[in-house]
């Protein structure tokens, strides 16, 4: 029976009265990579935030296999890794010396952390600059590390804010084939998107969030029978369940113009 790795149970978070995050529940089990999908605004990143304990929510639980986040934070943080939106580097060290930094803080072994820090710069393209300091990396080569960085300590849970951001096509596909293996060995991913593309050809299933709420999730073949078009894009079903579709309309007017 496959076991759930991320769950929240009535989620909330408010700013003053406001929420940007309503009474979220959902679940994610073991082999599973979970799409979390939404306008900007909806309450995407709180969300990651809150699951992986760098927010506190106003109500409402989130747990990390079976750990509460709040009251088991040292337990849940162990199984769980996160690649945020913008990841921040320390610039005065190497691609190794972070990963290795990170590798102590799991507190792996330094032998098997120094053997999985040169398997994953191999895999990541990183060798032949392992040794410079991440200053004088690019964006996209500081999000390789950070990925790598996530990895080292074989996470249950991965938590993804938007991490295909400053990827080449290259990379992306690679992380796409990386997190697909991580599932096939029982880990669960956590990720928001706005490539709906992507989504659609990795996850298993997504979540749609509006203004808060999540409104539907499933397979994109059950979201397909909850607007009843069969054959429709995720990103066709995405705008008839958001109704966010005025850049549509206004792309159809000016093409009636011309």
């Amino acid at each position: 029976m496959e076991e759930v790795l991320i769950k929240t149970h009535q989620l909330t978070k408010r700013y003053g009265t406001v929420p940007v995050v309503n009474t979220l529940n959902l679940e994610v089990k073991s082999g599973e990579i979970f799409g979390f999908l939404g306008p900007n605004g909806a309450g995407k990143t709180t969300t990651i935030k809150m699951l992986t304990g760098l927010m506190e929510p106003s109500e409402g639980e989130a747990y990390i296999c079976g750990y509460d986040i709040r009251k088991q934070a040292t337990q849940a943080k162990a199984l769980m890794a996160y690649v945020p939106d913008q990841p921040k580097l320390y610039g005065k060290l190497s691609a190794r010396e972070f990963l290795l930094l990170m590798a102590s803080l799991y507190r792996m072994p330094k032998d098997v952390s120094a053997k999985r820090a040169e398997m994953l710069m191999e895999m990541f393209g990183l060798s032949e600059r392992a040794d410079e300091l991440l200053e004088g990396y690019s964006h996209g080569m500081r999000q390789k590390v950070v990925l790598a960085s996530a990895l080292i300590h074989q996470p249950k849970v991965m938590l993804l804010d938007e991490p295909t951001v400053g990827l080449d096509p290259a990379s992306a596909r690679l992380l796409k084939d990386v997190l697909q293996a991580l599932a096939k060995q029982g880990a669960s991913i956590f990720l928001s998107t706005h490539i709906l593309e992507i989504a659609e050809r990795m996850c298993h299933r997504v979540g749609i969030l509006k203004a808060g709420k999540l409104i539907a999730q499933g397979s994109p073949e059950e979201l397909r029978q909850t607007v009843g078009h069969d054959g429709e894009s995720l990103e066709d079903i995405f705008l008839d369940l958001t109704g966010d579709q005025e850049s549509d309309e206004l792309i159809r007017s000016l093409e009636g113009d011309s």
